[in-house]
């Protein structure tokens, strides 16, 4: 569903990625870890068509994403870690903003976004400004904007950002039941409990490097952990991350 080849990206004299190699099966969820600065935006705006790399290739349901760009943002449902949505429209508006722009007919967007909204609890909100939107109610708007056009591969960064316990549930079970129904999801994340019990398999990028890829079981053996290591300890020895007691004392003097 998702194959990228040789990603190359600099800014200037910084490598980004360093020829990233990935792919991503229907009915799979890949979970993309890495500290702040390892890559991970870098190589979703790649995906999602908001940069473009200097060398390799992006492949999305079998569609080029660097010579047909349209086609293939036609087949992904984009969260971004940081969703900017027009306040003053309504999340009516938004949807039929969404649905417009990749060539939805009004009907089947009142379809989909009346299941969509009911089902995050926004219905009865869905003619008010979303100015006056908390958080998280903002979030729930922008998942149900990336699933209004029926993507075949989600990307999701931090989705679960600004939720309720409730909700966080609901979106995990939403991501297996995705993949369940062929769909595939790349999911940015660093929440590693959510990580272990959501993701089939786990790509670990660091300094725009792909340092590992496999379950949480082939990652405990790459290191040598046992098999109850928590993946925490996991990511810390990939990365080679202090000791984050050690840091904490440090902060606190």
């Amino acid at each position: 569903m998702l194959r990228l080849s040789g990603l190359r990206k600099t800014y200037g004299s910084f490598v980004a990625l360093h020829g990233l190699d990935l792919t991503i099966a229907a009915g799979e969820i890949l979970a993309l870890l890495g500290p702040n600065g390892a890559g991970k935006s870098t190589a979703v705006k790649c995906i999602a068509g908001l940069l473009r790399p200097d060398t390799g290739s992006v492949l999305v349901a079998g569609v080029d994403a660097l010579t047909a760009p349209a086609e293939a943002r036609r087949r992904i449902g984009y969260l971004p870690e940081v969703a900017r949505l027009h306040e003053v429209l309504t999340p009516w508006e938004f949807l039929l903003l969404k649905g417009r722009l990749f060539d939805l007919d009004d009907t089947t967007i009142r379809t989909r976004g009346e299941r969509l909204l009911a089902g995050f609890g926004l219905l009865d909100r869905g003619d008010e400004p979303m100015v006056s939107f908390s958080k998280g109610m903002t979030q729930k708007v922008s998942i149900a904007g990336a699933l209004i056009t029926a993507p075949k591969l989600l990307v999701f960064d931090e989705p679960l950002s600004g939720l309720d316990v409730t909700t966080t549930l609901v979106v995990k079970e939403l991501m297996r039941e995705f993949a369940r129904q062929g769909g595939a999801v790349l999911h940015c994340s660093h929440l590693l409990d959510v990580v272990e019990t959501t993701a089939h398999r786990i790509a670990v990028l660091d300094q725009g490097k792909l340092l590992a890829c496999g379950t949480a079981a082939e990652l405990r053996t790459q290191v040598g952990a046992g098999a109850g290591v928590h993946l925490d300890a996991v990511f810390r020895s990939l990365v080679q991350a202090s000791d984050p007691v050690a840091v904490a004392r440090a902060i606190l003097g």
